[in-house]
């Protein structure tokens, strides 16, 4: 493939995540801003409606780039080396774009009732503060070093199980269910890992909105609970590069010492041809034998 022809793909690809994300983000946010005017008693239909973006987004972009949606994930497969350089950076520009984007929207959407909170004031701190409709976090007296925690252990479940449901030897469940399977977990994952700091497993869904908000809000944004939103994007990252270690070293010892030959993740451990010329090897083996 020629190099144009690459940047094209990419170019393509980065548009893919772009609008995926951008719906994501959409329905999430306009869910928390529901959740923010509205108090109910529950978050419940935060964390469906970002499980609904998820699957919606995987509709979208799914065909075209995968739909990572985040760049933990990008990263991850990365350091499998399941992605170029390049490409993981069309990748990371589109997350990051269509989070911004969606931001902007819900602004507009909620703008005269965020005017109605604020009072026209625009607050990062304090009882009227509207920011936080747009990133995560931190709940009152949790450090940042506990969020970085919950920020790894949350994407490295949510990379373990993209990678098992990912695994081409995997029976267990159709195609057509896995967009609904990683909706499920990431529903549950709000669920249960909400409380510390918004369930931060995804550095665009923080970093794309921080960067709408400092536009509106300032600055500041950078710097509120002392500098958190590092957590934000270095825990995910970490979580993501761990959980994809894990699963591939699972997958390895499971083939070496579990004598489950087809245990193979996809054209991580084997590339693809390798595995055609197996396929050919014990077709030919097995066509000598009933021959002889």
């Amino acid at each position: 493939m020629s190099r144009a022809t690459k940047l094209k793909q990419y170019a393509a690809q980065c548009l893919a995540e772009l609008f995926g994300t951008f719906v994501l983000m959409l329905i999430g946010n306009l869910a928390v801003a529901q959740f923010k005017f509205t108090k109910p008693d529950s978050a419940l239909g935060v964390n469906i409606s970002y499980g609904a973006g998820v699957y919606m987004a995987l509709m979208i972009a799914g065909p075209i780039s995968g739909a990572h949606l985040n760049p933990a994930v990008t990263l991850g497969l990365l350091s499998l080396r399941k992605m170029e350089v390049v490409q993981s950076l069309f990748y990371i520009v589109g997350q990051i774009m269509g989070a911004f984007l969606a931001s902007a929207v819900v602004f507009i959407v909620y703008y005269s009732q965020i005017n109605i909170y604020d009072g026209g004031i625009r607050q990062i701190e304090g009882p009227n503060a509207t920011v936080d409709i747009f990133y995560t976090v931190p709940a009152p007296g949790i450090p940042n070093w506990n969020c970085l925690v919950d920020a790894m252990v949350g994407t490295t479940l949510l990379l373990i199980f993209i990678m098992a449901v990912g695994n081409d030897y995997n029976n267990l469940i159709s195609n057509a269910a896995k967009p609904f399977s990683f909706a499920l977990l990431v529903t549950a994952l709000g669920l249960a890992m909400s409380f510390n700091c918004g369930n931060p497993i995804n550095p665009a869904r923080d970093f794309g909105p921080r960067l709408f908000t400092a536009c509106v809000y300032g600055g500041h944004v950078f710097r509120v609970n002392n500098y958190y939103f590092w957590t934000a994007i270095v825990g995910p990252i970490i979580g993501a590069i761990t959980g994809v270690w894990i699963y591939e070293g699972y997958l390895i010892l499971m083939k070496r010492y579990a004598n489950l030959s087809g245990i193979i993740h996809i054209d991580a451990v084997e590339q693809l041809d390798q595995r055609e010329n197996e396929k050919s090897y014990q077709i030919d083996k097995q066509v000598s034998s009933e021959s002889s």
